[in-house]
C-alpha cells in the first residue's frame, strides 16, 4: 500500500468500521508484566498508536500517574477521551506521531511500528530517540515474520531489528518473547532498548 494513504483518514476509517483485527481485546500480558516489575510508577510514559488503551488501563490500575496516550485517528480518541474523562494522571493526544514534542521516561511500542510504512522506520527510530529522556527506555513487542498479505501489519526479523536500532540505542533485550499472546505465540520478540547519550556510528 501507498504509504501516503496511512494517513488519519485511512486509521478513523478503520475504526469507524470497527476494522481493527490487530485488537486483542485485553493489555498485552508481555508489556504489563514488564511495568509492573521495572517502571517506577511517576514516570513519564507514552503509548503511540494507543488504540483502545488497555495497557493504559492497566498501567493506571496499577498506580502509575504520568502516561500520555497518543493517537492519529479522532474517532477513536474522542472515545479513549470519554473514557478517561477527569482522569488527571492521563494525558490523551490526537495527532501525528513525528509532531510529538513531549519528553518520557518510558515509550511503549505495541503494534505500531508494525502499522507505519517500512519507509518510515528510521525516521521512527529518530523520534524514538528525540522523544526519550536521557537513558529513556523504548520497550515493547515486534513482529518477527513477515506477512503473505500486504500491509499494515508489516513484518520484519531480528537482524533487520538490530541493525536498525543499533545507531540510536543500547540493545539490552531483544529476544523471543515467552508470553506473548496464544495467536501470536513463536512470532513476537520482546524488546528493551536504551537511549544512547551519544549517537556516533558503532
Amino acid at each position: 500500500m501507498d504509504s501516503s494513504l496511512l494517513d488519519e483518514n485511512y486509521w478513523d476509517e478503520r475504526y469507524k468500521t470497527k476494522s481493527t483485527g490487530w485488537d486483542i481485546g485485553y493489555a498485552s500480558p508481555a508489556i504489563i508484566n514488564y511495568a509492573a516489575g521495572s517502571i517506577a510508577k511517576d514516570a513519564a510514559v507514552l503509548i503511540p498508536g494507543c488504540g483502545n488503551a488497555y495497557e493504559a488501563k492497566a498501567l493506571l490500575a496499577m498506580g502509575f500517574s504520568q502516561i500520555t496516550l497518543l493517537d492519529i485517528a479522532p474517532t477513536l480518541v474522542a472515545k479513549v477521551k470519554r473514557e478517561f474523562e477527569n482522569n488527571p494522571n492521563i494525558q490523551i493526544l490526537c495527532q501525528d506521531f513525528f509532531q510529538d514534542q513531549g519528553q518520557y521516561d518510558y515509550i511503549i511500542e505495541q503494534t505500531f511500528f508494525c502499522a507505519l510504512d517500512p519507509s518510515l522506520r528510521p525516521s521512527y527510530v529518530q523520534q524514538m530517540h528525540t522523544l526519550l529522556k536521557p537513558q529513556g527506555i523504548l520497550m515493547g513487542l515486534l513482529f518477527k515474520r513477515e506477512f503473505a498479505q500486504q500491509g499494515p501489519p508489516f513484518g520484519g526479523d531480528q537482524t533487520e531489528y538490530q541493525h536498525l536500532f543499533k545507531s540510536k540505542f543500547d540493545i539490552l533485550h531483544l529476544t523471543n518473547s515467552t508470553n506473548s499472546i496464544p495467536q501470536r505465540q513463536g512470532n513476537e520478540l520482546f524488546f528493551e532498548l536504551r537511549k544512547k547519550l551519544s549517537t556516533c556510528p558503532a
